[in-house]
């Protein structure tokens, strides 16, 4: 339970923290809330020869409403606990709002950051879920410049993500929803702050007629990255909000469109099961606040 030796270096700026990337990128873990990265350290399943502590590095730990589209931007520095409690995220980002709370505990919240949680692209985590389903844009920084990944192609695998190692996530954009949308996040977890056994994000949109104009469905611990059910979410378009039509789009997703690994909690069959009844819990609240008009 001892971390392997390595050389502590803590920027004072991003320029230099780029750098240091560029010259050491194959080496380096860069510690932000350190919430993944010290257990991991601590279990040598890494073992870095430099860790770059970034918690120094000004400038990355914003709330900003995103000029001309209504959106806004975040920092990758900016801890959980802070966009929990952000007035204009909830006003501008309800899902990421209302998906806040699920994240582990309190005290890990404390110290959690939107960019570790991320740029870590654990598939049982909540934040990679919400970004992909939100249609996030996600900034990529290095010496030689930025890049802009959408959270759907940004997340390769389990613990894999599109940032090479001389690059840095550095910013995080939550798109403005259209009129008359909904979202919803549901999990179920044995014990509040544990990981979920299964959770699907959704995001949605109605016709001035009632019907679904757009629908998104993305799942956690449904396989090795967020599952993005895009033959279920497609069910929906142009049709009216029923619970059978939520019953028939949550057994397209649950059967077809995810390869949940079981648990010692869950075997796979019974985390399909889940995704089956998360699903339609999911949709029939997010098609509530649409036509609610709270989004």
């Amino acid at each position: 339970m001892k971390p392997p030796p390595f050389d502590y270096i803590a920027p004072d700026s991003l320029e230099e923290a780029l750098e240091l990337l560029a010259q050491h990128g194959d080496d380096i873990k860069i510690l932000a809330g350190g919430q993944s990265l010290i257990p991991a350290l601590n279990f040598r399943l890494a073992q870095p020869t430099i860790l770059l502590d970034i918690n120094s590095v000004p400038g990355l730990d914003y709330i900003r409403a995103e000029n001309g589209n209504g959106g806004i931007q975040l920092g990758a520095m900016v801890r959980q606990r802070k966009m929990e409690r952000d007035n204009l995220i909830a006003a501008r980002a309800p899902l990421l709002h209302e998906t806040m709370p699920f994240i582990a505990h309190p005290q890990i919240r404390n110290r959690g950051t939107l960019g570790g949680s991320m740029a870590h692209a654990d598939p049982a985590a909540e934040m990679p879920v919400i970004a992909v389903a939100s249609e996030a844009l996600i900034t990529i920084q290095s010496s030689r410049g930025k890049r802009i990944a959408s959270a759907r192609d940004f997340f390769k695998g389990m613990f894999m993500v599109d940032c090479n190692p001389t690059e840095m996530l550095v910013e995080v954009e939550w798109p403005v929803l259209p009129e008359r949308s909904g979202t919803a996040f549901v999990e179920l977890a044995r014990r509040h702050g544990d990981y979920a056994m299964m959770g699907v994000a959704t995001v949605v949109s109605m016709n001035d007629d009632g019907s679904c104009a757009s629908a998104r469905l993305v799942y956690l611990n449904a396989g090795d990255a967020p599952v993005f059910a895009e033959k279920a979410a497609h069910t929906l378009i142009g049709e009216a909000p029923t619970e059978e039509l939520f019953s028939a789009a949550a057994e397209i997703a649950s059967k077809e469109e995810m390869d949940p690994f079981g648990n010692l909690h869950a075997s796979p069959e019974y985390q399909r099961h889940l995704a089956g009844v998360l699903t339609v819990r999911a949709l029939k609240r997010a098609f509530e606040k649409a036509a609610e008009g709270d989004w």
